[in-house]
């Protein structure tokens, strides 16, 4: 796997510390809302992990599964292939996501969500690929771990056609290995 990797962009250190950070910003933010932690699956769960064990206060936690990209290319449309289970109105709501990229997938999220009636609905992404939004998408990430170049990436949770995943950084994939 790693032979297919041409450069790593963010080590496990780095991505660590960060995580450290946003947890005790994200504690504070949500301090006596009992907030629902929500995962997009399935690229988020290694950052859930990390991430949900940063929280320093109490919260529940949720995944609903939906999917957008076939190989490097999004589709355009997405589906949910599993919603979440819990009722969600009147709740605090922070949606935790791997990357935004092109908007697609988190608005159609955000949508959805937003008709299941929160109190509030914020999103927190790992990643944060600005350069590749989408015309027309205006929403935005409420806090953001990295902002990261218009490159392939994977690791972290990260894949290409389901590998790579398992890697404990992040990392922009040679070109070769997915032409």
């Amino acid at each position: 796997m790693e032979e297919n990797i041409q450069e790593i962009l963010l080590t496990e250190a780095q991505i660590q510390k960060r995580i450290n950070e946003l947890g005790k910003i994200l504690s504070e933010d949500y301090r006596d809302k009992n907030p629902i932690i929500i995962g997009v699956l399935k690229g988020v769960v290694v950052f859930y992990a990390d991430m949900i064990r940063r929280l320093n206060i109490p919260c529940q936690m949720e995944f609903m599964w939906i999917s957008s990209y076939e190989g490097t290319d999004s589709t355009g449309s997405v589906i949910i292939k599993q919603d979440i289970a819990a009722d969600i109105e009147g709740r605090h709501v922070l949606v935790l996501e791997d990357i935004f990229d092109t908007g697609n997938s988190l608005t159609f999220v955000h949508k959805h969500l937003m008709d299941k009636k929160p109190a509030s609905l914020k999103i927190c992404t790992l990643l944060d690929k600005p350069s590749r939004r989408k015309p027309g998408v205006t929403l935005e990430a409420d806090y953001v771990g990295f902002t990261i170049p218009n490159a392939f990436v994977v690791g972290y949770g990260l894949d290409y056609n389901e590998y790579y995943r398992n890697l404990p950084y992040v990392g922009i994939l040679k070109p070769e290995a997915y032409t």
